[in-house]
């Protein structure tokens, strides 16, 4: 997004958001309106989009996430990366939140709290297993999070994701609800399916934000990049960010709004989840004495879902009427505004991580 900065070389703590950023939350819900009302308005919209697929992959909808995350991409140094790569409690943590604890607490909530909705519940777990690498980079970006460390850590859950989701999958819904007496359920993904998502939706866009800032940089030098260029482009991830949302609410706008209470009872379990990761990383960063700006891109990368990857396997698996699928959809309706509205508590807490930079004992970032 674009930021309001007096000099390229001002610190990252001296960010503001801009004035698009700052009316983000209004953006994201006319978004949603404009989604749902065209789903119900434009039943064959469906049908359309899947003309337009590839492998499962929605153009559009990728086409949308590409823009999205091009430009915050194009953003990251990539020349400061080591020095994220170094920071041992910051990778551990991370892999920690992401595929221990993370995956661990959906299973339990879904459990807890849709008992008799194994569908529905089957969807929530799955949800929970898909690791986010798309959105985050923009949460973690208004949130003035460590571009460096985003990239890091959503590159590292990607590798992860690749290798992890079957296995994982496999455990949390055969093995796990056996040992522990409950009903079973099952997904049969191709980790090839998984790694075709990762490439187009982190891959293109890694790839072409690194090429623009080192043939820019090369060209006309750092100043003029970040100080001319930057800015230029910065709207296009909000572009990206409100076309997706609106492409995926289009497509299961009817779902949604024909079935409310479905949606309130799942919606439940997703709000305490992404409450309770955000709030845990949150702590753990302060208590680790990592730095703000650190400790945020932690917390966004484990609260975060990649609800594509959620709701393309239970589409695939369970069908696109299925209640696996109807759960993956209500994903992005409260993950959205739920993190849309941790960015501002995230901005709030930031007092309580004044002196930790780069330099400062325990600090690690900028």
């Amino acid at each position: 997004m674009v930021r309001a900065e007096t000099s390229t070389h001002a610190p990252e703590q001296g960010r503001r958001l801009s004035t698009l950023d700052r009316f983000l939350p209004v953006w994201i819900a006319l978004a949603m309106a404009a989604g749902l009302l065209l789903g119900r308005v434009a039943p064959g919209l469906q049908a359309a989009l899947d003309s337009v697929s590839v492998g499962g992959i929605s153009l559009p909808i990728a086409l949308g996430l590409l823009l999205m995350m091009y430009p915050v991409l194009a953003k990251v140094r990539y020349d400061r990366l080591e020095s994220v790569t170094r920071d041992a409690r910051l990778l551990v943590w991370s892999l920690v939140l992401n595929w221990l604890i993370g995956p661990a607490v959906m299973f339990a909530l879904a459990w807890i709290f849709l008992p008799d909705l194994p569908a529905f519940r089957t969807g929530l777990i799955i949800v929970g297993l898909a690791r986010c690498i798309a959105m985050v980079i923009i949460w973690n970006d208004l949130a003035c999070g460590d571009r460096e460390a985003a990239a890091v850590l959503v590159a590292l859950n990607s590798v992860f994701q690749v290798v992890a989701f079957g296995a994982l999958g496999w455990f949390y819904l055969d093995l796990l609800p056996g040992w522990l007496g409950l009903s079973r359920s099952g997904i049969d993904v191709s980790p090839w399916h998984i790694a075709a998502m990762v490439l187009v939706f982190l891959g293109i866009p890694l790839v072409a934000g690194y090429l623009t800032r080192l043939t820019g940089e090369r060209s006309k030098g750092r100043a003029w990049y970040e100080g001319t260029f930057l800015p230029r482009i910065g709207p296009l991830a909000l572009y990206g960010l409100l076309f997706t949302i609106v492409m995926l609410f289009a497509l299961q706008g009817e779902a949604i709004t024909s079935q409310p209470l479905d949606v309130a009872r799942i919606a439940v379990p997703l709000l305490v989840y992404f409450a309770l990761m955000w709030g845990l990383s949150m702590l753990l960063g302060w208590a680790a004495r990592l730095s703000y700006e650190r400790t945020t891109t932690l917390a966004f990368t484990a609260a975060g879902n990649n609800f594509e990857l959620a709701i393309a396997v239970a589409i695939g698996v369970f069908g696109v009427t299925s209640g696996q699928a109807l759960a993956g959809v209500v994903g992005p309706l409260i993950e959205v505004p739920v993190l849309v509205a941790l960015v501002y508590v995230s901005l709030w807490a930031r007092r309580f991580f004044a002196g930790r930079t780069v330099d400062a004992p325990g600090g690690s970032d900028r």
